[in-house]
């Protein structure tokens, strides 16, 4: 299934007629007794697979969570000092941990997410991040460990051109950047599945809002970008699997 429309009708956006229609449940992948696509992609053969520490051994100091709601804000200016591997460790499992597999259909996570099918995949473009070469990673949540995927040259600049010139996406220490694979949603969902996996965007990337303030860090969501030049520094073909968000991460100035 490809990745839907946009367009606009006396104004407004709408997304394709399939779309809006009702969706037939009765004939899903699901309800078909068609087996659950894997929860997760499995690394390359070769890539170099890098544990992160766990969470028991992170010296990250304790957040209070109603201050870390009101003080969430989108912060674009970045200090130059890197994250530890500890504060890298405790926001991929806040945005996409898991706690749990019950059983090959279903993982759950540290965010909720439709029908427990969780469709994004975690990548990072690293820049300065004590113990981790700059370049592209992956993250493996059921390991809880970092997939290296190959180095990047003029990682900076690229990601600058990627979101249309917004350098701070440059600037930062990490920029987490989430893809999206529909066929896990749309084997519950079918053509339902855009919507949720829209909603589910916005669940993970508010844990990554909030797990900044645990480690005196900064985000802001960015979802103006160039779909091309994104899916081509992640390496994914843009149809399968294609980026939906991402969020530059740095320490506070």
């Amino acid at each position: 299934m490809k990745k839907p429309t946009i367009g606009t009708e006396s104004g407004r956006y709408f997304l394709t007629d399939r779309i809006r229609e009702e969706v037939n449940f009765r004939e899903t992948l699901q309800n078909r007794g068609y087996p659950p696509p894997p929860i997760q992609k499995p690394p390359a053969p070769g890539n170099l697979i890098i544990p992160l520490p766990p969470r028991e051994a992170w010296n990250v100091p304790p957040c209070d969570l109603q201050e870390a709601i009101g003080n969430r804000r989108s912060v674009r200016d970045f200090g130059k000092e890197p994250l530890s591997l500890d504060e890298l460790a405790l926001l991929l499992w806040a945005t996409q941990g898991v706690r749990e597999v019950p059983h090959e259909a279903a993982v759950l996570r540290t965010v909720p997410s439709a029908g427990c099918r969780h469709p994004f995949e975690t990548y990072l473009a690293v820049l300065t991040v004590t113990g981790l070469e700059s370049g592209i990673y992956r993250y493996l949540p059921l390991e809880h460990a970092l997939e290296q995927i190959r180095e990047a040259n003029d990682l900076p600049a690229r990601l600058s051109a990627a979101t249309h010139g917004q350098r701070f996406a440059g600037q930062a220490a990490v920029t987490f950047i989430w893809t999206a694979l529909p066929e896990r949603t749309e084997w519950r969902y079918a053509e339902a599945s855009y919507k949720v996996i829209a909603l589910d965007a916005g669940h993970v990337c508010q844990n990554l809002y909030l797990a900044c303030q645990a480690v005196g860090c900064g985000t802001c969501a960015i979802a103006a970008y160039n779909q091309t030049l994104l899916d081509e520094l992640l390496g994914v073909d843009g149809s399968d699997e294609f980026a939906v968000y991402l969020a530059p991460v740095g320490k506070l100035p």
